[in-house]
């Protein structure tokens, strides 16, 4: 996955917040679940009126400062530097997938609202709770933010066995934007207390999170970026397979195979390997969100 170099970059979009206090090592909600636990632990108690589960919880060493974006700013501010920067790339990614969802909002009547990311390490107070790495990236319905440990895509591959590279990286967090689309459409609600099994309603939002990050993808070479220009070179075959590598790395008969040495449909949340590539796929061959209804498809 390559950028134009030329083109400008919007770091507005992301705050970094790599420098804050997280004492006392890491606090994961629900106790360290992981890429599978990611939406029972931090969604739905909000969803269902749970409130923040870290609240009133006993951590008072987190720092809950604003990033400090300098850094950013200053490194961040064209397409060459995200060829060529980590950061930089997850910054041009964030602004190439909200441009396109903003476009996509308005060309429907809508209006999409923007949605920040924050990097952090270690751990990380979120408007759903206190997290830790362990959780994974996550987005938070309450305070419309993408939270990501850079040091996730380093476990992508050593942990979860994935090839990795930037388009994985892009997969996971338009996968992550999905999520906020969702919530802006009001999908989330419609999973209730459906929350683990193969035909669960937990599975069904994030396949279509998988399904909205490949439609993204199939349009992403010809939205422009903040300066006009198109942000995103035109994806290889190369790219698209890093993509669908990271959908099978995480899905949950894989994980469970990976960890315990067997399957248990029963217990899924995010779907398996085969169903978060094919769901994927049905959204970058298309480019059409209205195609991406897994909620009335068999899945």
């Amino acid at each position: 996955m390559r950028f134009d170099e030329d083109t400008q970059l919007d770091t507005l979009q992301v705050d970094d917040a790599r420098g804050s206090r997280f004492p006392g090592g890491r606090v994961a909600i629900g106790g360290g679940m992981g890429v599978v636990g990611l939406i029972v632990a931090l969604l739905f108690g909000l969803l269902n009126g749970g409130g923040d589960p870290g609240a009133g919880a006993g951590f008072p060493g987190i720092d809950q400062v604003q990033g400090d974006n300098t850094r950013l700013q200053t490194e961040c501010r064209t397409g060459a530097d995200a060829n060529t920067k980590e950061d930089c790339r997850i910054v041009a990614i964030v602004n190439s997938v909200q441009g396109w969802w903003n476009d996509e909002f308005a060309r429907r009547g809508g209006g999409y609202q923007t949605a920040r990311t924050r990097l952090f390490s270690q751990g990380v107070q979120s408007g759903c709770g206190v997290a830790s790495s362990e959780v994974g990236p996550f987005y938070c319905p309450s305070d419309q933010t993408v939270y990501l440990d850079l040091t996730f895509f380093d476990q992508l591959s050593s942990r979860f066995g994935a090839k990795g590279g930037p388009f994985a990286q892009a997969y996971v967090l338009a996968h992550e934007y999905g999520h906020h689309v969702q919530n802006l459409l009001g999908t989330m609600q419609r999973v209730g207390n459906d929350r683990q099994g193969a035909q669960s309603g937990s599975v069904r939002l994030e396949l279509q999170a998988d399904c909205y990050a490949g439609v993204w993808a199939n349009h992403a070479d010809e939205h422009p970026g903040p300066s006009g220009d198109p942000l995103v070179k035109p994806l290889t075959e190369a790219d698209v397979a890093q993509g669908l590598d990271a959908a099978a790395a995480v899905g949950d008969d894989t994980i469970q195979q990976r960890s315990q040495g067997r399957v248990d449909p029963e217990s899924w949340t995010h779907g398996s390997s085969e169903q978060r590539q094919r769901w994927f796929t049905v959204g970058y061959q298309t480019g059409d969100m209205q195609r991406c209804d897994t909620f009335s498809a068999r899945i």
